[in-house]
């Protein structure tokens, strides 16, 4: 591996003011000028898989062919984000043509969102791709028009390196002006990029101490900034007594798949399940039992494991049904067990994210009593509800899950978190620090654009998408009626 010397502050001002410099241009390209950027983009990340996918492998210890289909979702993002550009309704247009009749005097008001400028993005160490150099965040503050500084995961160095050169390549061959993206190194350039006085707006994704160190430094700042941090759950499952009893086997074998999926590092593992307290485990058991150990991404994440792993296993309150094993790098799952009144009584320790293989059991004996968690829970990635139609209790479960996450999954596991329009990727704090928005699907845009209204500006003046002729044919609200172009 190449050691790469930390990016020093003299560095990171050069490498902002370029940011700050190419804002005006960025934003002022057409949607389709810069859906042809991110096609671009995507374009040159397909061709270099070849030299990307092994070194993702080998520095997240994932096989192969899991990083080239993580490669392969980030392009898809990337172009999904080109498309949404060209249909022009994220801009969320509208016209108010002046009225004197109207409730109160109306001068003619236009709105329409722009972009915020410099972005700095924090990439995950569990997907070196879609959610790293060139993932969710950084599409979508491109996409917005912002120019985007990344700060290196110190988990996959080489990759993050050789990522930020290929995107690098292809937008200024695609004719982006200079110092739309860049990538910066090292624990104090992370710092001193959230505090730098022309970062317009942060992306992070990771631990909850470390978001929330970052969280608290954008908003101390002097001109506090906005801070998109997806941070951390335990995506809680629910099982209905009915479910139990029609499909039981099959929903703790899904559960098994989900919880121990890439050695349970996803962050909508689903990390805690609800069961009946007579519902035979002997199956799960001896899944969890037989699973193989995999590597954790790296020394740091396997600390912080075993750290979550013993407070779980060495609390008074659980049982280990299944004992992991630690050879070397590799760990195979865990599965404990506790009863409902035990998790309530203790939840600030039982209900830590514990980021690795190992899962929760939560006995209950009256499903109604379910809807108590609702007390201790909180903010989530995700709510699973695995239930019949007629359940009584399952439209009280459901609105559980809407009050504390930002996806509610019936049926099925959370684990995969599709690129969507109508996907959100979020949730109240601690599962994110923004709960308005998502890091995920097309609507992720929406962070890194804020609203202008023009009052009675000359046609002559407007942005394009505003003035009468919309000559970029933008979907626009006029007077209040649904949009057209």
């Amino acid at each position: 591996m190449t050691t790469a010397p930390d990016t020093t502050p003299e560095e990171l001002d050069a490498v902002l003011e370029r940011a700050a410099a190419a804002a005006p241009l960025l934003a002022a390209l057409t949607p389709g000028e810069r859906a042809g950027l991110l096609r671009a983009v995507a374009d040159a990340l397909d061709g270099a898989a070849d030299r990307l996918v092994p070194l993702a492998a080998e520095e997240a210890h994932y096989p192969e062919a899991r990083c080239k289909g993580e490669l392969g979702r980030t392009t898809f993002q990337l172009r999904l984000f080109a498309q949404t550009l060209e249909d022009g309704s994220y801009l969320e247009a509208a016209v108010d043509p002046a009225d004197p009749e109207w409730g109160t005097p109306r001068p003619d008001v236009r709105r329409i969102l722009v972009p915020l400028g410099p972005v700095v993005v924090f990439g995950a160490s569990n997907f070196p791709f879609a959610f790293a150099t060139a993932g969710g965040d950084s599409a979508s503050a491109l996409a917005a028009g912002c120019p985007v500084v990344v700060k290196a995961h110190p988990g996959h160095p080489e990759l993050a390196r050789a990522t930020a050169g290929v995107v690098v390549d292809a937008l200024t061959g695609a004719g982006a002006p200079e110092g739309s993206f860049a990538l910066v190194e090292g624990m104090e350039a992370g710092r001193l990029a959230v505090t730098h006085p022309l970062t317009r707006a942060v992306g992070f994704t990771g631990s909850i101490p470390g978001g929330r160190a970052l969280f608290d430094l954008a908003a101390a700042r002097p001109e506090p900034i906005p801070f998109y941090g997806e941070l951390g759950s335990v995506n809680p499952v629910f099982v209905t007594r009915a479910a139990m009893a029609a499909r039981g086997e099959q929903i703790l074998g899904g559960y098994a798949d989900s919880a121990a999926m890439g050695s349970g590092q996803f962050c909508t593992k689903p990390g805690v399940v609800f069961l009946p307290e007579d519902a035979d485990l002997g199956a799960l058991v001896a899944d969890f039992a037989d699973r193989a150990a995999g590597p954790l991404l790296n020394d740091r994440v396997a600390e912080g494991f075993e750290r979550g792993l013993d407070a779980l296993s060495g609390h008074p309150a659980t049982e280990v049904l299944v004992q992991g094993r630690h050879t070397g790098d590799d760990w195979s799952p865990s599965l404990l067990r506790t009863d409902l009144d035990s998790l309530l009584e203790h939840a600030d320790t039982l209900l830590e994210e514990c980021f690795g293989p190992a899962t929760l059991v939560v006995a209950y004996a009256d499903e109604r009593r379910l809807l108590e968690a609702a007390g201790v829970l909180r903010g989530q990635l995700t709510v699973t509800v695995h239930g019949e139609e007629d359940d009584p209790v399952a439209p009280a479960l459901l609105a559980l899950g809407a009050s504390v996450a930002g996806r509610v999954v019936w049926n099925g596991w959370p684990t995969g978190v599709a690129v969507t329009y109508a996907m959100t990727h979020g949730g109240p704090y601690p599962a994110t620090t923004a709960p308005l928005h998502t890091s995920v699907g097309t609507t992720a845009i929406r962070r890194f654009l804020r609203p202008v209204s023009f009052q009675s500006v000359p046609q002559s003046l407007l942005p394009r998408e505003l003035r009468d002729d919309n000559p970029l044919g933008v979907p626009r609200r006029v007077n209040g009626a649904a949009p057209t172009v």
